[in-house]
């Protein structure tokens, strides 16, 4: 497993002046000169790119302490995730595997050679304690592709210690302006050998992203945004990071709720096939999440029962179920964002939204075209919640609830990509949409619990083991459902009334 850490670091331009005095700098206690490092590094791409366009850097690097493989995701400006792993003659499987949904099948190539004269000098405070580590760069930037053009430049460099506070970063920046150093203008070495060492001719231009105006626009901007929330996330799926497979699903149901919600706009004919393809992603990355939230509702009602309520080795079942088929589900999920499935799913996804299949609707005033498909979207969700309330309680009514649930967020959903367009009212309609979600969300959970402390009882039972305590669950998750039913008439008035789109 790759070692990751968080960088928080600053650069600036520099001159042969050398680094200012920084001992006056608000905790610094010395400045200690740590000598010069001799560092050469190769950075890896693709042909045409692909990881720098998303401001990541992938490199093998040799000189310093921490020789090896550095691969560098943005987090905000100024901060990076950096993951390390150790030095080898090829790009590691682990770094290869997280830039995956960047790359798909292209070959990571040696784009950039940098070598630099690194002098370093640690700011410390009284204690000893390293605040931040400040480097004067003397860069040599070789082009390896193409006509092979080379650079040359000197940039000062900060880098906040390991759990160091960032506003220790602004005293320095204070000083240094002070100085008349000035911030760099590129946000790497990369970028920046990579923008002076390219010819003329093939130099990016800065593409300069058009506010959205038709009705086509907002809902292209909603479902690029759903695209790059998938790509990016993919890296953290794969590093198993808390939330992670959550909000990729959440990603793919926003844009196939998107697909269907403006069919008027985008041709289905094209959307419906993408939108089948990210289902099945969505069914992938949730064959273990669903257990796993009626594993926490199961414990958390388990933790509410009094000791004489409980009877039977029934944590243990609940371990016993909620393992049962986790055995290699990361490998498994790592597997299918490996797959070619998934890589053309990609691809897809790329070619709608470089040329999207706009209907004539998309030419439209967006508050024209784009409030209708909202109000398409509740008018049949008003449908389905009356129909619901009018049925018995039961299984109808079970089932009822569970198709309003699903209309509610695609609902939600439609209002959210509504928004930059409509403004308030879509706004207003989002939030109120995620609360009567949450509620028949708490409903459909009940629902489900329900099914399965009826499976947990029939094999603690078949197993010789008491089952009361299933019993007791069933009758509290009966009454909750009882309760949120009790609920829906009022919140679906309130919902109905602050409808403005």
């Amino acid at each position: 497993m790759a070692d990751t850490k968080r960088e928080i670091e600053r650069k600036y331009e520099s001159d042969d002046s050398g680094l200012p005095d920084l001992t006056g700098v608000a905790g610094v206690d010395a400045v200690v000169d740590k000598g010069v490092a001799h560092l050469d590094a190769t950075y890896y791409d693709t042909s045409d790119e692909r990881l720098a366009a998303s401001a990541i850097t992938l490199r093998r690097r040799t000189g310093g302490a921490d020789a090896g493989w550095h691969l560098k995701f943005p987090v905000a400006p100024g901060v990076r995730d950096e993951i390390q792993a150790p030095l080898s003659d090829t790009v590691p499987r682990s770094l290869a595997g997280l830039v995956r949904s960047r790359v798909r099948d292209a070959e990571l190539l040696p784009v950039v050679r940098l070598r630099s004269d690194r002098d370093v000098r640690d700011l410390v405070d009284a204690g000893g304690r390293l605040l931040a580590e400040v480097s004067v760069d003397a860069v040599r930037a070789e082009r390896l592709t193409g006509d092979g053009g080379s650079a040359q430049w000197t940039e000062l460099e900060v880098e906040l210690a390991d759990g160091g506070d960032p506003a220790f970063l602004d005293k320095v920046d204070k000083r240094l302006r002070k100085a008349g150093v000035r911030p760099s203008a590129s946000a790497s070495k990369l970028a920046r050998a990579l923008a002076e060492t390219a010819p003329k001719k093939k130099r990016r231009k800065k593409q300069q992203v058009k506010p959205p105006v038709t009705a086509g626009d907002h809902v292209l901007a909603y479902v690029r945004e759903q695209r790059d929330a998938i790509i990016e996330l993919d890296p953290a799926v794969r590093q198993d990071v808390y939330d992670s497979v959550h909000r990729m699903r959440v990603a793919t149901r926003r844009m196939r709720s998107a697909f269907r919600s403006y069919g008027k706009v985008l041709d289905r004919t094209v959307t419906d096939p993408i939108g089948v393809e990210l289902k099945w992603l969505a069914g992938e990355l949730g064959v273990d999440r669903d257990r796993e939230v009626l594993t926490e509702r199961l414990s958390a009602a388990l933790d509410e029962l009094p000791r004489t309520l409980l009877s039977g080795p029934i944590r243990t079942r609940l371990r016993t179920w909620m393992n049962a088929r986790r055995g290699g589900s990361r490998r498994r999920l790592t597997g299918v964002l490996d797959s070619q499935r998934y890589l053309k799913l990609l691809d897809s996804l790329d070619a709608l939204v470089a040329d999207p299949p706009v209907l004539e609707a998309a030419a439209g005033k967006p508050e024209k075209v784009i409030a209708k498909a909202v109000r398409k979207d509740f008018a049949k969700l008003s449908e389905l919640v009356e129909q619901a309330i009018a049925l018995e309680p039961g299984h109808e009514r079970d089932l009822a609830l569970h198709e309003a649930r699903k209309k509610a967020k695609r609902t939600r959903y439609s209002a959210e990509a509504a928004t930059p367009a409509l403004g308030s009212p879509a706004t207003a309609l989002t939030k109120s949409m995620k609360s009567l979600q949450n509620l028949l969300g708490d409903h459909q959970d009940s629902f489900m619990t329900r099914q399965t402390l009826r499976e947990l009882s029939a094999v603690a039972h078949a197993a010789g083991e008491s089952s009361f305590t299933y019993g007791v669950l069933y009758g509290r998750e009966e009454a909750r459902a009882t309760a949120v039913e009790t609920q829906v008439p009022g919140a679906w008035r309130e919902v109905k009334d602050g409808m403005q789109v």
